[in-house]
């Protein structure tokens, strides 16, 4: 089932591929901030009701269930340019004719948003499959956890460009002017592309053989443990992220002080994150990262924990907990995602990796949706405590599977 199992292939220049993987995920992310953290604020100042904004929550489910159309992304050959550059050129231009679509709409015009915003999330969804699916195939097994920092800190660099610069220029130069500028900043990132080599490693997938299928996957023999740890591993974290911005306006700090953690936490524990869990999967494997990282989060939610319950008092134990804590969730992903790589068959990688990337996504987002039921139910403290015992109890049963896998894809992420 290891990727490295089929055989190693040969060694590319890594710098030029963490380049090209740097410019791919940069792209897919930028589009996805703009819809998901700058047009909610903008639609709110325009005096768009809340109960509509909360509706554009809906663009998030093509990237839940990407995995249904994974095979044919695997399967489907459709450019001669070569099969993950068939996907990802055709995708990426479609994602910068639609957000420069958007220019031509009002932001107060809610339907066209949603079609066009739901254009745009296919779109990014059906790249970062054909996307991941080249990661998997080029990276070897001592730069997976190096590439997937690098998708780590793209990740906070959209944020940065994709939220917080959307924001910026929309107060200065307004919606026409924004939209117009993160189109062309998507576009850039397509020259990654011409960079972007496919020869015979990643031409896997393609070759006669089985088809690409969901099924494959499950056929596979370490298929279900893997898909275990995504289904559990981060089942804690929804119930605290989701309701930590209330939890903090609560306790009464300001909502101008929430935004600066947020945008400083993106900015510096999401890069700083990437590269210091590289370093910890490179030296440690990814079951010892993901057990360090376990016991470090479980601490972070006993604190927020102590808090809620009063024997722990202050605002800066509530700052340094939630600031931490963000910086374990990018360092997760880049163990988790290294383990998702080794777990990825060559004949099927796409499919195989977005079935655990959206494993952990789901999860993630049910969680979020129970944590407000919970807290309005049973009180901050409860669900704190709930997180804090669901945490721990996950961390034991992913270093018990983890350890009935096979060596290679226990140890740096291969």
């Amino acid at each position: 089932m290891s990727a490295a199992a089929a055989g190693a292939p040969p060694r590319r220049a890594p710098l030029r591929l963490f380049a090209v993987l740097a410019g791919l995920y940069l792209a897919q992310g930028i589009p996805g901030y703009l819809l998901v953290a700058a047009v909610p604020p903008i639609l709110r100042q325009l005096g768009v009701s809340r109960t509509a904004i909360g509706m554009l929550a809906v663009l998030m489910i093509p990237l839940t269930i990407k995995f249904l159309w994974a095979p044919l992304v695997d399967r489907i050959r459709p450019l001669a340019i070569g099969h993950r550059r068939g996907w990802i050129l055709p995708t990426q231009l479609g994602t910068v004719v639609a957000i420069a679509a958007l220019a031509l709409v009002e932001p107060v015009d809610l339907g066209a948003i949603f079609a066009i915003g739901l254009a745009i999330a296919l779109l990014t969804s059906t790249q970062d499959i054909a996307t991941d699916g080249y990661a998997t195939l080029a990276l070897r097994q001592e730069d997976r956890a190096v590439g997937n920092a690098i998708q780590g800190g793209a990740v906070a660099a959209s944020v940065i460009v994709g939220g917080t610069g959307s924001l910026i220029l929309y107060e200065h130069f307004g919606w026409q002017a924004t939209v117009l500028a993160m189109a062309a900043i998507s576009a850039l990132p397509l020259v990654a592309i011409a960079f972007m080599p496919e020869d015979d490693d990643t031409r896997a997938g393609v070759s006669p053989g089985p088809r690409p299928s969901l099924a494959a996957f499950l056929r596979q023999p370490q298929a279900v443990t893997v898909l275990v740890v995504a289904l559990t591993y981060r089942a804690s974290e929804g119930l605290v992220k989701s309701m930590e911005g209330a939890y903090l306006v609560d306790a009464g700090l300001p909502l101008s002080a929430i935004g600066y953690l947020s945008g400083i936490s993106a900015a510096t524990a999401g890069i700083a994150g990437s590269a210091v869990a590289a370093i910890l999967v490179r030296r440690t494997g990814t079951s010892g990262t993901l057990l360090l990282l376990g016991v470090l989060r479980t601490l972070c939610f006993l604190l927020f924990s102590l808090h809620a319950l009063g024997p722990v008092t202050g605002m800066w134990a509530l700052l340094g907990a939630a600031g931490f804590q963000t910086m374990i969730r990018y360092m997760e992903i880049v163990a988790l995602y290294s383990l998702f790589m080794a777990a990825a068959s060559r004949a099927q990688p796409g499919t195989d990796f977005t079935i655990l990337a959206c494993a952990q996504v789901v999860v993630y987002l049910a969680g979020s949706m129970m944590a407000g039921a919970i807290a309005d139910r049973f009180g901050y403290p409860a669900l704190f405590v709930a997180a804090t015992l669901i945490s721990g109890a996950a961390v034991f049963l992913t270093v018990s599977l983890l350890r009935r896998l096979p060596q290679p894809s226990r140890q740096c992420g291969g």
